[in-house]
């Protein structure tokens, strides 16, 4: 039998995973980890994984990870081992390219053994949350070999996709790009919702020339990528935020936000964007939970987002001390957004230390030319007073 065609998206199996416990009777634990990231794994909409009676004809084969593609018909192979000593279990896993052979992603999991189950449940989904962004990285590096209707205008979201993630002074020229890739496709629904977050991102930095239109524009971004979301978890999560940011009703945005989670519970972004909704909603803490879980699932990725929600919601429930380490987090990771700063300013105007506060002001002046924001979001009038009136101490203004 010749070699498996790969589906029309990004496949993958996992094989059985090694157990290094010299225990022979631990197979199952093994067996039972791997059962479970084969779980995690299919509940990501967009990527095909091979069912566990399939990779498991692996088991206690040397395997050629090649081979492994060419029969199962995937592009990708994880592979790992398990290893329990005592009370404690380390688990190994890798991502490889089966066409190539190449190793993309590596990590190892270290756990109590107190409760089996729960750890399997942790395991699976740290790997899940992980592997997903390396995948999409290999196949956003591999466009030309993507199935899509208008490989330019994936190619153009490519590109203001990484614009939107590196530098804020590229939003401009990424909402051009995404404006051509709509053009070319007026239901490309990723480029919808990634150029309605742009024009978020412009109006609550502070950098729109003219807010009113962005808003007006990110929302009609916005709505239009909800109608062309699907099932797809990404597009719904940043239609609901953006949704929620310039007004629309907050309890629907959190049902829509909630139906992204559900059709993918590993997704890390959508952790936060629920996080910043929660925020917007007046439930500080549960938009800490959110932003937490974010972090857990993507430990990887950036984390002044998070930890601006994080710092921002103790400001709020007016925990002053706990939130101020967590913005000046947020503020080392990502030193060009503003609103950690804004929060930072209020919370330590509150606390007393205007010198502190004056100072957080003069380096957000350096970045923003907008100190206070114009669209606070927080529909919470008490929250939302609490960060104007700090930040009009902070400014030498009246409170």
């Amino acid at each position: 039998m010749g070699p498996l065609p790969l589906p029309d998206k990004p496949s993958i199996a996992v094989l059985p995973f090694a157990n290094l416990s010299g225990d022979p009777e631990q197979e199952y634990f093994a067996d039972g980890m791997v059962e479970e990231i084969i779980t995690a794994l299919s509940r990501i909409r967009w990527l095909f994984v091979i069912a566990r009676n399939s990779s498991f004809t692996y088991k206690g084969q040397p395997v050629d990870v090649k081979q492994v593609g060419r029969e199962l018909g995937v592009r990708y192979v994880l592979e790992g081992s398990v290893r329990k000593a005592g009370g404690r279990v380390r688990i190994t896993a890798q991502l490889i390219d089966a066409a190539t052979g190449a190793h993309l992603w590596a990590d190892r999991f270290d756990g109590l053994l107190e409760d089996v189950f729960d750890l399997q449940d942790k395991v699976a989904a740290s790997v899940a949350g992980v592997i997903e962004p390396a995948l999409q990285a290999a196949e956003a590096g591999r466009s030309a070999d993507r199935p899509t209707d208008d490989l330019t205008a994936y190619d153009l979201h490519l590109r203001a996709y990484a614009m939107f993630y590196s530098s804020g002074n590229e939003i401009p020229e990424a909402i051009r790009l995404l404006e051509q890739a709509i053009e070319r496709d007026p239901r490309y629904g990723p480029a919808l919702g990634l150029a309605a977050q742009c024009r978020l991102r412009l109006v609550t930095s502070g950098w729109s020339e003219d807010p009113e239109a962005d808003n007006r524009k990110g929302a009609e971004f916005a709505r239009r990528a909800l109608q062309a979301a699907g099932d797809d978890p990404a597009v719904l999560a940043s239609s609901a935020v953006v949704l929620a940011a310039f007004g629309e009703d907050i309890d629907t945005m959190m049902v829509v936000i909630d139906r992204a989670l559900t059709l993918n519970p590993s997704f890390a972004r959508g952790w936060f964007q629920s996080a910043r909704i929660r925020l917007m909603a007046g439930q500080p803490d549960l938009a800490i939970e959110h932003a937490e879980t974010s972090l857990r699932l993507g430990p990887r990725a950036r984390v002044g987002f998070p930890f601006s929600v994080i710092g921002a919601a103790h400001f709020v429930s007016r925990r002053y001390a706990e939130a101020v380490p967590n913005l000046l987090l947020a503020i080392q990771d990502n030193p060009s957004f503003p609103p950690p700063y804004q929060a930072l300013a209020a919370c330590y105007a509150h606390m007393g230390r205007l010198e502190e506060a004056q100072d957080v002001v003069r380096r957000l002046r350096a970045i923003t030319p907008a100190v206070m924001p114009s669209n606070p979001q927080l529909r919470n009038p008490e929250h939302r007073e609490l960060l104007l009136s700090g930040l009009r101490l902070a400014m030498g203004e009246d409170a």
